[in-house]
Protein backbone atom coordinates (compact mmCIF):
# COMPACT_ATOMS: atom_id res chain seq x y z
CA UNK A 1 0.00 0.00 0.00
CA UNK A 2 0.64 3.86 -0.33
CA UNK A 3 0.76 5.41 2.99
CA UNK A 4 0.39 9.47 3.11
CA UNK A 5 1.97 10.32 6.23
CA UNK A 6 0.14 14.10 7.02
CA UNK A 7 2.91 15.52 9.44
CA UNK A 8 5.27 12.42 8.61
CA UNK A 9 8.65 14.32 9.44
CA UNK A 10 8.19 14.88 13.13
CA UNK A 11 8.88 12.51 15.84
CA UNK A 12 6.67 9.83 16.10
CA UNK A 13 5.95 10.00 11.95
CA UNK A 14 9.49 9.64 11.22
CA UNK A 15 9.63 6.85 13.36
CA UNK A 16 6.34 5.25 11.85
CA UNK A 17 8.03 5.90 8.51
CA UNK A 18 10.86 3.91 9.41
CA UNK A 19 8.37 0.47 10.24
CA UNK A 20 6.01 1.73 7.36
CA UNK A 21 9.00 0.75 4.83
CA UNK A 22 10.42 -1.95 6.68
CA UNK A 23 7.13 -3.51 6.19
CA UNK A 24 7.14 -3.43 2.76
CA UNK A 25 4.52 -0.29 2.55
CA UNK A 26 5.44 2.48 0.24
CA UNK A 27 5.24 5.79 2.06
CA UNK A 28 4.42 9.55 0.77
CA UNK A 29 5.37 12.52 3.71
CA UNK A 30 3.86 16.33 3.59
CA UNK A 31 5.19 18.43 6.34
CA UNK A 32 5.54 21.91 6.74
CA UNK A 33 8.53 21.26 8.59
CA UNK A 34 7.16 23.74 12.18
CA UNK A 35 8.41 21.12 14.52
CA UNK A 36 10.04 18.72 12.37
CA UNK A 37 12.99 18.79 10.05
CA UNK A 38 13.54 17.53 6.18
CA UNK A 39 16.88 15.57 7.45
CA UNK A 40 14.81 13.64 9.45
CA UNK A 41 13.29 11.91 6.34
CA UNK A 42 16.73 12.17 4.42
CA UNK A 43 18.00 9.84 7.29
CA UNK A 44 14.70 7.17 7.27
CA UNK A 45 16.03 6.92 3.58
CA UNK A 46 19.42 5.99 5.30
CA UNK A 47 18.19 3.30 7.41
CA UNK A 48 15.82 1.32 5.13
CA UNK A 49 17.86 2.27 1.81
CA UNK A 50 14.16 3.37 0.05
CA UNK A 51 13.50 6.73 -1.29
CA UNK A 52 10.50 8.46 0.39
CA UNK A 53 7.92 10.78 -1.71
CA UNK A 54 8.98 14.28 0.54
CA UNK A 55 6.59 17.13 0.06
CA UNK A 56 6.76 20.89 1.62
CA UNK A 57 3.46 20.78 2.26
CA UNK A 58 1.01 22.94 5.09
CA UNK A 59 -1.63 20.58 5.84
CA UNK A 60 -4.42 23.55 6.88
CA UNK A 61 -3.67 24.20 2.36
CA UNK A 62 -6.58 23.12 0.23
CA UNK A 63 -3.98 23.75 -2.81
CA UNK A 64 -0.78 21.77 -0.93
CA UNK A 65 -2.57 18.49 0.21
CA UNK A 66 -4.22 18.73 -3.52
CA UNK A 67 -0.41 18.56 -5.36
CA UNK A 68 0.50 15.79 -2.44
CA UNK A 69 -2.79 13.95 -3.62
CA UNK A 70 -2.17 14.10 -7.50
CA UNK A 71 1.30 13.09 -7.27
CA UNK A 72 0.22 9.25 -6.71
CA UNK A 73 -2.25 7.43 -5.94
CA UNK A 74 -2.88 7.04 -2.23
CA UNK A 75 -4.32 4.09 -0.19
CA UNK A 76 -4.67 4.89 3.36
CA UNK A 77 -3.77 8.26 5.34
CA UNK A 78 -2.17 8.83 8.77
CA UNK A 79 -2.99 12.30 10.09
CA UNK A 80 -0.20 13.19 12.25
CA UNK A 81 0.15 16.88 11.80
CA UNK A 82 -0.86 19.21 14.69
CA UNK A 83 0.36 21.25 17.18
CA UNK A 84 0.87 19.40 20.73
CA UNK A 85 2.39 20.78 23.92
CA UNK A 86 -0.04 20.69 26.43
CA UNK A 87 1.07 23.57 28.68
CA UNK A 88 1.45 26.01 25.35
CA UNK A 89 -2.05 24.94 24.12
CA UNK A 90 -2.69 26.85 27.35
CA UNK A 91 -0.92 30.07 26.63
CA UNK A 92 -2.09 29.78 23.19
CA UNK A 93 -5.51 28.04 22.63
CA UNK A 94 -6.30 29.64 19.63
CA UNK A 95 -3.52 28.68 18.11
CA UNK A 96 -4.03 25.19 18.31
CA UNK A 97 -7.85 25.11 17.96
CA UNK A 98 -7.01 26.84 14.23
CA UNK A 99 -4.67 24.98 13.41
CA UNK A 100 -5.40 21.08 14.27
CA UNK A 101 -8.83 21.41 13.32
CA UNK A 102 -7.94 22.49 10.16
CA UNK A 103 -5.75 20.56 9.63
CA UNK A 104 -8.45 17.62 9.86
CA UNK A 105 -11.06 19.43 8.01
CA UNK A 106 -8.49 20.18 4.96
CA UNK A 107 -7.52 16.24 4.74
CA UNK A 108 -10.68 14.85 5.36
CA UNK A 109 -12.31 17.66 2.30
CA UNK A 110 -9.26 16.68 0.12
CA UNK A 111 -9.97 12.81 0.57
CA UNK A 112 -13.36 13.19 -0.53
CA UNK A 113 -12.40 14.74 -3.73
CA UNK A 114 -9.41 12.47 -4.40
CA UNK A 115 -11.79 9.06 -3.26
CA UNK A 116 -9.70 7.82 -0.65
CA UNK A 117 -11.43 6.85 2.00
CA UNK A 118 -8.83 5.26 4.54
CA UNK A 119 -7.61 7.41 7.94
CA UNK A 120 -5.78 6.63 10.86
CA UNK A 121 -5.62 9.44 13.14
CA UNK A 122 -2.49 10.60 15.88
CA UNK A 123 -5.27 11.01 18.80
CA UNK A 124 -3.93 11.06 22.91
CA UNK A 125 -5.07 9.68 26.00
CA UNK A 126 -5.67 13.16 26.94
CA UNK A 127 -9.33 12.57 25.69
CA UNK A 128 -10.30 10.62 28.39
CA UNK A 129 -10.06 13.68 31.03
CA UNK A 130 -9.66 13.35 34.63
CA UNK A 131 -13.13 11.55 35.69
CA UNK A 132 -12.23 8.05 34.13
CA UNK A 133 -10.25 5.70 36.33
CA UNK A 134 -7.10 4.38 35.28
CA UNK A 135 -6.17 2.23 33.36
CA UNK A 136 -8.11 3.83 30.41
CA UNK A 137 -10.36 1.79 27.64
CA UNK A 138 -11.50 2.55 24.41
CA UNK A 139 -14.90 1.72 26.02
CA UNK A 140 -14.63 4.76 28.99
CA UNK A 141 -16.93 7.70 27.55
CA UNK A 142 -14.63 11.19 26.94
CA UNK A 143 -13.78 13.32 29.94
CA UNK A 144 -13.82 17.28 30.15
CA UNK A 145 -10.05 17.62 28.72
CA UNK A 146 -7.88 19.71 30.85
CA UNK A 147 -5.89 21.38 28.63
CA UNK A 148 -7.00 22.94 24.99
CA UNK A 149 -4.70 20.10 23.31
CA UNK A 150 -6.71 17.27 24.41
CA UNK A 151 -10.01 19.46 23.44
CA UNK A 152 -8.97 19.80 20.07
CA UNK A 153 -8.14 15.75 19.99
CA UNK A 154 -11.43 14.72 21.37
CA UNK A 155 -13.10 17.33 18.66
CA UNK A 156 -11.23 15.60 16.49
CA UNK A 157 -11.92 12.28 16.91
CA UNK A 158 -15.65 13.55 16.47
CA UNK A 159 -15.12 15.27 13.52
CA UNK A 160 -14.01 11.57 12.34
CA UNK A 161 -16.63 10.20 13.55
CA UNK A 162 -19.18 11.93 12.36
CA UNK A 163 -17.58 11.81 9.24
CA UNK A 164 -17.52 7.63 9.01
CA UNK A 165 -21.33 7.70 9.99
CA UNK A 166 -22.25 9.79 6.82
CA UNK A 167 -20.03 7.73 4.12
CA UNK A 168 -19.73 4.20 4.52
CA UNK A 169 -17.03 3.52 2.26
CA UNK A 170 -15.03 5.26 5.26
CA UNK A 171 -12.13 3.40 7.64
CA UNK A 172 -11.21 5.63 10.38
CA UNK A 173 -8.82 4.04 12.99
CA UNK A 174 -8.70 6.42 15.55
CA UNK A 175 -5.20 5.56 17.71
CA UNK A 176 -4.93 7.18 21.56
CA UNK A 177 -1.16 7.26 22.20
CA UNK A 178 -0.19 7.53 25.50
CA UNK A 179 3.52 8.84 26.60
CA UNK A 180 5.99 8.09 23.27
CA UNK A 181 9.49 8.41 24.20
CA UNK A 182 13.43 7.04 23.02
CA UNK A 183 14.00 6.69 19.22
CA UNK A 184 15.49 4.36 16.61
CA UNK A 185 18.41 2.25 17.84
CA UNK A 186 20.17 3.45 15.00
CA UNK A 187 20.47 7.23 17.02
CA UNK A 188 19.50 8.01 13.70
CA UNK A 189 16.34 9.80 14.68
CA UNK A 190 14.90 10.74 17.51
CA UNK A 191 13.03 13.52 19.18
CA UNK A 192 14.21 17.35 18.36
CA UNK A 193 11.99 19.73 19.58
CA UNK A 194 12.02 23.32 18.18
CA UNK A 195 12.94 25.51 21.01
CA UNK A 196 12.65 24.45 24.97
CA UNK A 197 11.30 20.88 25.56
CA UNK A 198 7.85 20.62 26.49
CA UNK A 199 8.07 16.79 27.13
CA UNK A 200 10.11 15.43 29.83
CA UNK A 201 12.76 12.84 27.88
CA UNK A 202 13.78 15.68 25.27
CA UNK A 203 14.02 17.75 28.74
CA UNK A 204 16.08 15.22 30.48
CA UNK A 205 18.04 14.15 27.21
CA UNK A 206 19.02 17.49 26.58
CA UNK A 207 20.22 18.10 30.55
CA UNK A 208 22.51 15.18 29.84
CA UNK A 209 23.94 16.35 26.69
CA UNK A 210 24.60 20.11 28.43
CA UNK A 211 21.66 22.21 26.02
CA UNK A 212 20.14 22.77 29.77
CA UNK A 213 20.85 23.19 33.23
CA UNK A 214 18.66 21.26 35.06
CA UNK A 215 15.08 19.56 34.56
CA UNK A 216 12.16 21.51 36.34
CA UNK A 217 9.46 18.35 38.10
CA UNK A 218 6.05 19.93 37.72
CA UNK A 219 5.07 19.43 41.28
CA UNK A 220 5.91 16.81 44.38
CA UNK A 221 2.92 17.13 46.03
CA UNK A 222 0.39 14.57 43.96
CA UNK A 223 -1.05 11.62 45.45
CA UNK A 224 1.60 8.94 44.02
CA UNK A 225 4.54 7.33 45.75
CA UNK A 226 6.95 9.66 45.01
CA UNK A 227 4.67 12.44 44.48
CA UNK A 228 5.15 12.81 41.22
CA UNK A 229 2.54 12.13 37.98
CA UNK A 230 2.70 9.17 36.33
CA UNK A 231 2.27 8.03 32.74
CA UNK A 232 2.40 4.98 30.64
CA UNK A 233 5.81 5.59 28.89
CA UNK A 234 6.13 3.79 25.78
CA UNK A 235 8.67 3.51 23.11
CA UNK A 236 8.33 5.71 19.77
CA UNK A 237 9.27 2.10 17.37
CA UNK A 238 6.56 0.07 19.50
CA UNK A 239 3.91 3.06 18.67
CA UNK A 240 5.08 2.90 15.07
CA UNK A 241 4.82 -0.81 14.62
CA UNK A 242 1.28 -0.41 16.17
CA UNK A 243 0.99 2.43 13.23
CA UNK A 244 1.87 -0.22 10.27
CA UNK A 245 -0.79 -2.69 12.27
CA UNK A 246 -3.46 0.27 11.88
CA UNK A 247 -3.25 1.08 7.97
CA UNK A 248 -3.36 -2.93 7.62
CA UNK A 249 -6.60 -2.73 9.42
CA UNK A 250 -7.64 0.42 8.27
CA UNK A 251 -7.66 -1.08 4.16
CA UNK A 252 -9.71 -3.81 5.32
CA UNK A 253 -12.27 -2.73 7.47
CA UNK A 254 -15.12 0.09 7.74
CA UNK A 255 -16.57 2.26 10.22
CA UNK A 256 -14.69 3.65 13.08
CA UNK A 257 -12.61 1.40 15.90
CA UNK A 258 -10.83 3.12 18.40
CA UNK A 259 -7.28 1.93 20.16
CA UNK A 260 -5.03 2.38 23.11
CA UNK A 261 -1.17 2.53 22.49
CA UNK A 262 0.52 1.62 25.54
CA UNK A 263 2.51 -0.46 27.43
CA UNK A 264 -0.62 -0.72 30.76
CA UNK A 265 2.97 0.06 33.31
CA UNK A 266 3.30 3.84 34.50
CA UNK A 267 6.03 5.52 35.41
CA UNK A 268 6.77 8.37 37.69
CA UNK A 269 8.46 11.40 36.55
CA UNK A 270 11.20 10.41 38.94
CA UNK A 271 10.79 7.05 38.17
CA UNK A 272 12.22 8.30 34.66
CA UNK A 273 15.00 10.35 35.74
CA UNK A 274 16.45 7.41 37.68
CA UNK A 275 15.73 5.06 35.33
CA UNK A 276 18.03 7.67 32.89
CA UNK A 277 20.63 7.86 34.91
CA UNK A 278 20.90 4.02 35.19
CA UNK A 279 21.07 3.49 31.35
CA UNK A 280 23.30 6.40 30.68
CA UNK A 281 25.45 6.76 33.65
CA UNK A 282 24.52 10.64 34.02
CA UNK A 283 23.36 12.11 37.08
CA UNK A 284 20.56 14.43 36.10
CA UNK A 285 19.81 17.96 38.06
CA UNK A 286 16.60 18.54 38.70
CA UNK A 287 14.43 20.91 40.80
CA UNK A 288 11.03 20.98 41.93
CA UNK A 289 8.71 23.61 40.52
CA UNK A 290 4.73 24.23 41.11
CA UNK A 291 1.96 21.89 39.44
CA UNK A 292 1.86 22.61 35.27
CA UNK A 293 -1.76 23.76 34.33
CA UNK A 294 -3.47 20.60 32.54
CA UNK A 295 -1.39 18.34 33.32
CA UNK A 296 -3.31 15.09 35.43
CA UNK A 297 -2.14 12.79 38.23
CA UNK A 298 -2.23 9.85 36.43
CA UNK A 299 -2.57 8.35 33.27
CA UNK A 300 -1.83 4.98 31.83
CA UNK A 301 -3.29 2.07 29.25
CA UNK A 302 -5.31 -0.99 28.99
CA UNK A 303 -4.32 -2.03 25.51
CA UNK A 304 -5.69 -5.21 25.54
CA UNK A 305 -7.92 -4.18 22.38
CA UNK A 306 -5.10 -3.52 20.17
CA UNK A 307 -3.44 -7.15 21.38
CA UNK A 308 -6.55 -8.84 20.38
CA UNK A 309 -7.75 -7.42 17.41
CA UNK A 310 -4.45 -5.53 15.51
CA UNK A 311 -1.98 -8.24 17.19
CA UNK A 312 -0.14 -5.56 18.53
CA UNK A 313 1.79 -5.50 21.97
CA UNK A 314 4.32 -3.09 22.99
CA UNK A 315 7.75 -4.94 23.67
CA UNK A 316 10.06 -2.91 24.46
CA UNK A 317 10.83 -1.59 28.23
CA UNK A 318 11.88 1.12 30.28
CA UNK A 319 15.46 0.71 30.13
CA UNK A 320 15.38 0.59 26.30
CA UNK A 321 13.37 3.72 26.18
CA UNK A 322 15.90 5.49 28.43
CA UNK A 323 19.05 3.87 26.14
CA UNK A 324 17.72 4.86 22.52
CA UNK A 325 16.62 8.36 24.02
CA UNK A 326 20.45 8.56 25.09
CA UNK A 327 21.67 7.10 22.10
CA UNK A 328 20.16 9.68 19.51
CA UNK A 329 21.04 12.41 21.77
CA UNK A 330 24.57 11.63 22.91
CA UNK A 331 25.11 11.40 18.88
CA UNK A 332 23.39 14.46 18.18
CA UNK A 333 24.00 16.81 20.64
CA UNK A 334 22.04 19.39 18.56
CA UNK A 335 19.57 17.36 17.27
CA UNK A 336 19.60 17.10 13.55
CA UNK A 337 21.38 20.49 13.25
CA UNK A 338 24.18 18.99 13.95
Amino acid sequence: MRVLLAGGAGYIGSHTAVALLEAGHDIVVADNYANSSAEAIRRVEEITGKSVDLFEADVTNHEDMRRVFDAKPIDVVIHFAGLKAVGESVEKPVKYYRNNIDTTLTLLEVMAEKGVHNIVFSSSATVYGDENDVPYVETMKKGSCTNPYGWTKSMMEQIFTDAAKADPEMSVVLLRYFNPIGAHESGLIGEDPQGIPNNLMPYITQVAVGRRDHLTVFGDDYDTPDGTCRRDYIHVMDLAEGHVKAVEYAAEHKGTEIFNLGTGTPYSVLDIVKAFRKASGVEIKYEIGPRRAGDVQDCWADATKAEKVLGWTAKRGIEDMCRDAWNWQSKNPNGYRD
